[in-house]
């Protein structure tokens, strides 16, 4: 009876794992809406090629190389030895805690979870570097960062292991990332900022005094569509990395990590309405979309222990910071087209600095070491990675390609051909 028990707690973890993981790949839908959107119209199917080719790319890398230099988990590429069922039920049995202890689950189930979040991280880069660079160059980037870049700032936050012999940041830092606001949403700001600098802003971005001149999305609708699904995506994010679902203290937190998230998304939607009032006297929508996303990154850091409220404040806070950082960055001639770097850099700092306020055994202190950490890891690393692109390659398209549409350039289609003698 003991064994049918054990059995089906296996069972249940690991379908709420798998679960979890559906959710958080339909992520990256939400990333390829949200994108298309902000983007004009003639760079549609360029942006839309990047991210479903970034999603299989990222897969795909980090089956053969990045799960094993982040958990040590072993080569999957090569298949996945057989179950042993009796050694499953002997783990359970002979641990004192019986039910109520850490989650075991098939390691097939958190391959799967580990390896989309490794293509959410990969799809914030997208967007900061959209409408001028190279398809092929942004592709080059994608194989570093999903097999290298990525696996090893993971490892030092949760794989459990010294991959360069140095230093994990939970044992000797006490840092806390529940579930991606360093590891996924900062380390992938930080990228997309090494390239953004070298890569430079599109043409006619800013006038010659140094203005920045807004170029509007082609669709705003689909990118609401896109905020939308990331939203309901998120809940599998922070959701699922509780880990375990099937005893009733792991079910409790599972649904406060639900409420704290999506409270803290409404909160960050309130900040930026109300800030994007008070600075334009418009209830600008794109602020106010990236004001819940701002919400959602900085919850990430510690969903399961804030109180409702608190999470509120946290989103609120978010929502208010990202309108001032894209107001930042365009004065710094930092061209992000979709606001990616401010909602997954600046939200996700704020993030990992406010852990302390709600989690015990952490300290400011042990968050920002890490968070520096990983900025000076990501930052460099991706730097240099970009940099030696552009140098062999070149980052940019051409100037004339970029005045007729990457679509055309870089994937020989238009996403939307009955327009094609209105060039937006």
């Amino acid at each position: 009876m003991e064994n049918n028990l054990f059995a089906l707690q296996y069972a249940l973890d690991t379908f709420y794992f798998l679960i979890g993981g559906a959710f958080v790949m339909w992520m990256a839908a939400g990333f390829a809406m949200l994108e298309s959107g902000l983007v004009r119209a003639k760079n549609t199917t360029e942006i839309l090629t990047k991210n479903i080719v970034l999603y299989g790319l990222a897969c795909t890398l980090y089956l053969a190389v990045g799960y094993q230099l982040m958990y040590g988990g072993g080569f999957f590429l090569f298949g996945i030895t057989e179950l042993n069922v009796d050694d499953v039920l002997a783990s359970f049995a002979t641990r004192e805690d019986g039910f109520n202890g850490a989650a075991i689950y098939s390691p097939a189930a958190d391959f799967f979870f580990q390896a989309v979040f490794v293509a959410t991280c990969m799809s914030i880069v997208s967007g900061a570097i959209a409408e001028r660079m190279k398809l092929w160059i942004f592709l080059f980037f994608t194989l570093a960062m999903t097999s290298f870049i990525y696996p090893i700032s993971g490892s030092w936050a949760w794989g459990g292991q010294d991959v360069f012999g140095l230093f994990s940041l939970g044992d000797d830092l006490g840092f806390k990332d529940f579930a991606g606001s360093g590891v996924v949403h900062f380390v992938g700001a930080c990228a997309a900022l090494a390239g953004v600098i070298l890569l430079g802003p599109r043409l006619g971005k800013y006038n010659e005094r140094g203005e920045a001149r807004a170029i509007p999305g082609a669709n705003l609708p689909l990118a609401t569509l896109g905020t939308f699904i990331l939203w309901l995506g998120w809940f599998g994010f922070n959701g699922a990395s509780v880990l375990k679902l099937s005893d009733i203290t792991s079910a409790h937190a599972v649904a406060v990590v639900f409420l704290n998230t999506n409270a803290a998304a409404s909160g960050g939607l309130i900040g930026a309405l109300i800030i994007s009032y008070l600075k334009f006297r418009k209830a600008d929508l794109t602020m106010i979309l990236n004001g819940a996303l701002a919400g959602l990154v900085a919850i990430t850091a510690s969903p399961d222990t804030p109180t409702p409220v608190l999470a509120v404040l946290i989103g609120l806070a978010a929502g208010v910071l990202v309108v001032f950082s894209i107001l930042l960055m365009d004065k710094m001639q930092l061209d992000d087209p979709v606001g990616a770097i401010s909602v997954h850099g600046v939200a996700g700092l704020l993030g990992i600095l406010v852990v302390p306020l709600s989690a015990e055994g952490t300290s400011f202190l042990g968050q920002l070491a890490g968070a520096a950490t990983l900025f000076v890891w990501a930052f460099s690393i991706s730097f240099v990675v970009w940099w030696l692109l552009k140098r062999l390659f070149g980052l940019r398209i051409s100037a004339e390609d970029e005045y007729q549409g990457a679509d055309i350039s870089e994937c020989g289609m238009e996403a939307y051909p009955e327009f094609s003698n209105k060039k937006v």
